[in-house]
């Protein structure tokens, strides 16, 4: 198979989709990797490194897209690559369709394959292309929160674990999946006094054992949920619903009542946001201030630390990206239910029923199609 590995052109995303290593095994099977010149500077992988490894180094978007029968990327694509997508064609990367019907348009117009990263499913549960860059941007979150609780960044001039005499930040994380675990512990390192939000007693269960009761748990519900952000300093959102829209557990009238200069970190705004009053951002200007709270809703935290997010998130999904070559796409996810669950559009269809939901569009079942 011929996969191609373009450089990202979403604002400061600074991730790449295949490292060196990866690309020598594919190579050494047989397969043809095309990567676009410059594409793993930023996460310090060089193009001496692809070469030695077996790629053909190519020297444009357009020549990577036009040639390979698979692209790999990390982000969805976004309006300049749009006249790249044509039928027949896979791609594999992070996708997030659900706030994003125009994409969804295009892939279904131009009968792209488009697997997506976030809605594989594990063999026993869960999203295993989807956790580790939940792990990181759940780390990330609190220490962008800390970051932007200074006094030059609007906050409220906060050390978030405080100083003896002094008490330490308050953080409350609505969600306790992988992104709110992450951030939990992240919090509890540094000292400040933090909360985790979800309506699951049984996870709470979990979180209270796994911290050892050093979390405090909170049965969420609109109640609970506006008592906690309004004592918040640092609201972190970490609520998903996979491939669907995230819901607004956090209104408009609860960001109202939080403290002038507290902090919000939506790290659901891929899938549109927990929050209310959260909108996409970007590295560029990532964060506003509304109702007199910082609000950072970047829409790709993990880029800020390309090398660790590069590493783990291909640690995931090559094993994937080699069934997808080594089978071809019916095989591929004949063979795995998992990676069939991923896929979100084939044929001119769309096969992810959540996206479908969110977007008021017809469903076909991937079994039907093929």
């Amino acid at each position: 198979m011929i996969i191609g590995v373009p450089k990202e052109l979403k604002d400061h995303e600074t991730r790449v989709g295949l490292v060196p290593a990866g690309v020598g095994e594919l190579v050494g099977l047989g397969h043809q990797v095309l990567v676009e010149k410059n594409a793993g500077e930023a996460s310090f992988f060089h193009d001496e490194q692809y070469a030695a490894a077996g790629a053909e180094l190519v020297g444009t978007a357009k020549e990577i897209w036009a040639r390979a029968e698979m692209v790999c990327k990390v982000k969805e694509p976004i309006e300049p690559e749009f006249r790249h997508l044509r039928p027949g064609l896979m791609l594999f990367t992070y996708l997030h369709l659900a706030p994003l019907p125009e994409l969804t348009e295009v892939l279904l117009q131009q009968q792209v394959t488009a697997i997506g990263y976030e809605t594989v499913a594990g063999a026993g549960g869960g999203l295993p292309l989807l956790e580790p860059m939940s792990e990181v941007a759940g780390r990330l979150a609190v220490q962008v929160g800390a970051q932007y609780l200074e006094r030059r960044y609007g906050g409220r001039g906060l050390l978030l674990g405080g100083v003896p005499g002094v008490p330490p930040a308050r953080v409350l994380v609505v969600g306790g999946g992988i992104v709110g675990t992450n951030a939990a512990k992240m919090a509890l390192g540094l000292g400040a006094v933090s909360t985790v939000a979800d309506r699951s007693a049984q996870r709470l269960r979990q979180l209270d054992d796994l911290f050892n009761g050093r979390v405090l748990t909170l049965a969420a519900n609109p109640t609970t949920i506006a008592d906690a952000v309004a004592e918040a300093d640092l609201l972190i959102g970490a609520v998903l619903i996979p491939g669907a829209s995230a819901p607004k557990l956090v209104t408009t009238e609860m960001v109202k009542n939080m403290k002038r200069g507290a902090v919000i970190v939506d790290v659901s705004i891929d899938q549109g946001g927990c929050i209310e009053t959260a909108r996409p951002t970007t590295h560029t200007h990532p964060s506003y201030v509304l109702h007199d709270v910082v609000h950072y809703c970047v829409t790709n935290m993990p880029a800020a630390v390309p090398r660790t997010s590069t590493l783990a998130l291909t640690n995931a999904t090559f094993a994937y990206v080699r069934q997808l070559a080594d089978h071809g796409f019916p095989e591929a996810v004949a063979r795995d239910a998992g990676l069939a669950a991923g896929v979100n559009t084939h044929q001119g269809a769309l096969t992810y029923a959540a996206v479908a939901e969110a977007q008021h569009r017809p469903h076909r079942r991937l079994s039907d199609l093929l």
